[in-house]
Order: structure tokens, then C-alpha cells, then sequence
């Protein structure tokens, strides 16, 4: 797998993400410059500029027409894909750490950051998915998140649940019309963050990512822990693979945690588990320096990671990853042929 290096950021990579399509990468990074990228050959098709400090979080929606980008200018900004027209700015009192379009696309959430008296939360605005129309100021739901910070959160299924991760480990429900908090249980050990929170491509499940060195496969209607993979370095960010059954985890201490010099000190590589039976399978090295983000390509055609080092870097899935199977899924297989 030759990986194609995606170089235009001038600063660490905080997130990437695929459009549904799987045509085009958007980056973000902490140089304020979101930046479009060709997924098959990582040309540059364009930048969308007007953020004013770090970007943190970038989404796409269903159609690909209109992009959510979220940092540390306090604001969540809503641009038009194909012209890089900037629609909408909402203005916050803290930064914005996470944007999440929901499955239709017509909700956005933003998460902020608890800071300077201000405590964090959810909010979520109707999107009308017309780039010509005029975007509401209106929240349709805020949500205050009192006990612990939120620091990453989605929609679920059929935008049914809101589902958070935060600072303390744990990871709660709330009802997406409502904003009333359903359930809240400790996903990961106590007062470990939890730095990414990705949904299965049909949202009934997700995984989550953390500081405790593990990624949990959890339910989303239950918030039962489905699934363990422990590793030995903290996580930053976690995704499921469509079509093999594979979950792709990237993390790596950063340089100034890290008092070894050895080539392999920071655990800089992407590592790939069995999503059922919870082995690593295996690990593809690169970056010079954390994994902040891992997107998979939504027909499961390749993964691309975001890494401290400000390099995007792309993997398009050769033949034997999709020839590779356990023993016993070559007889489910053969059982499958011979029926």
C-alpha cells in the first residue's frame, strides 16, 4: 500500500473527513486553512478561508454541498462546497471542538469548550440544505453538559439520540428532539478522555476512542460496551471499516510525553483489529509523529490519517486486504458457496 502524502497544512492535522462520495478528502488543521482534497490522487482542489485562529473539526453533508468547520475563533462556520463560499458564521463564547451534520443532513451540531466561567455544550440548528438559503441564528437545542466536558458528539441513527464523549471517560445519551439527558454510563477509565467518537456506517453502534489506550465498540441505544481493543499508546481517533470487519485505531504519545529515543518510541502507525475477534491484525507506519484523525473511505476502499507531523496521508486498500480472512470466516465463506 504506497500512500499518497498530502502536504498543504502548515501546522498538525486535527481532523479529515471523506465525502460520501469518497471523491474528495477535507482536511482541517491548526494553521485556520480547510483545504479539499481529490481522494484517488490527493490533488488540491481548493481552500475555504476566513477562520481567524486553529481549526479543530470539519464535517461534510449527505450531499456534498455544504461543509461544517468548527475552532478556536469561537465559531462554527457553514461553507459551500463546490464554490468555497463562506454561508453562515455562529459565534460562540468558547471554541468549537467537534461539528457533526446528522444523517439527513438537516441538523448540525457544534460542541464548545468549557472555558473562562463559560461550561460546555451541545447545540444543534436546522440546515436548510439550499447553499442559497439564509441559515437560521436559532438554536433548535442546547444542551449543558454540567458534570463533565464534552468533547466529541454525534447523531445516532435516524438523528434519534445525541450521543456524547467526554473529558471524564464517560459517554452519554441524550434525546435528539428533547436534549434531555437519557443515560450516561463510564465507557472508559476514569478521568481519561475520550478523543474521538466515529458511527458504523448505518449509526446503530459506534466507537469511541481514548487516553485509556483502549477503543470501545459501543451500542447506541443501549451505551453497552460491545467490543474492547487495548493497545498500548493513548488514542486520538478510531473508525470502522465498511465491508471487512476491521477497525482502524491512530494515537502516539506526543514528543514531550515520550522519554525514549528508540525509532519506535511514539507508536506512530495506524493499527488495524479484528473488529469481532478483537486481534490486531496488523499496523501501517508513516507519520513522524502522532495520529490526531483516521477516516475510513465509506465504501471501504482505503483510510486516510491526519498526523501532528501536518501531513495527510492517503492508502487506497490492495487486493490482499480484502482476500484476507481468519479461518473461520474462509468456512463461513465456503458454506455460504456451497449452498
Amino acid at each position: 500500500m504506497r500512500p499518497i502524502l498530502l502536504s498543504g497544512h502548515e501546522r498538525a492535522l486535527t481532523q479529515v473527513k471523506y465525502n460520501p462520495d469518497g471523491d474528495i478528502i477535507f482536511s482541517v488543521s491548526k494553521d485556520h486553512v480547510v483545504c479539499a482534497w481529490f481522494s484517488h490522487n490527493g490533488e488540491r482542489l481548493g481552500t475555504y478561508h476566513g477562520h481567524q485562529g486553529a481549526l479543530w473539526t470539519v464535517d461534510v453533508d449527505p450531499t456534498s454541498s455544504l461543509l461544517a468547520t468548527g475552532g478556536a475563533d469561537n465559531t462554527m462556520r457553514l461553507w459551500e462546497v463546490k464554490t468555497g463560499k463562506l454561508l453562515k458564521t455562529w459565534e460562540f463564547a468558547t471554541s468549537i471542538k467537534r461539528v457533526e451534520f446528522s444523517s439527513d443532513g438537516k441538523l448540525l451540531l457544534g460542541v464548545t469548550e468549557k472555558r473562562s466561567g463559560h461550561l460546555s455544550t451541545i447545540v444543534v440548528y436546522e440546515i436548510n440544505p439550499d447553499p442559497a438559503a439564509e441559515q437560521t441564528d436559532e438554536q433548535a437545542l442546547r444542551i449543558v453538559c454540567d458534570e463533565s466536558k464534552a468533547t466529541v458528539a454525534g447523531f445516532s441513527y435516524l438523528s434519534h439520540y445525541i450521543i456524547s464523549g467526554h473529558e471524564d471517560g464517560s459517554v452519554s445519551q441524550w434525546d435528539a428532539k428533547t436534549g434531555e439527558l437519557l443515560f450516561s454510563t463510564q465507557v472508559h477509565e476514569d478521568d481519561m478522555q475520550i478523543t474521538d467518537l466515529q458511527w458504523a456506517p448505518d449509526r446503530t453502534y459506534f466507537i469511541t476512542a481514548s487516553k485509556d489506550k483502549t477503543a470501545k465498540l459501543v451500542a447506541a441505544d443501549s451505551l453497552d460496551v460491545l467490543k474492547s481493543y487495548p493497545t498500548d499508546t493513548p488514542l486520538n481517533s478510531a473508525a470502522i471499516t465498511p465491508v471487512k470487519d476491521y477497525v482502524i485505531l491512530g494515537g502516539g504519545q506526543a514528543a514531550m510525553d515520550v522519554t525514549t529515543t528508540s525509532a519506535r518510541q511514539g507508536k506512530f502507525e495506524a493499527r488495524f483489529y479484528h473488529k469481532i475477534f478483537m486481534e490486531e491484525i496488523g499496523r501501517v507506519r508513516g507519520h513522524f509523529g502522532p495520529l490526531n484523525y483516521v477516516a475510513v473511505h465509506p465504501q471501504g476502499l482505503g483510510y486516510c490519517s491526519g498526523g501532528e507531523d501536518g501531513y495527510v496521508r492517503v492508502h487506497h486498500f490492495d487486493k490482499p486486504y480484502f482476500d484476507f480472512m481468519y479461518e473461520v470466516e474462509r468456512e463461513q465463506a465456503q458454506a455460504q458457496a456451497n449452498l
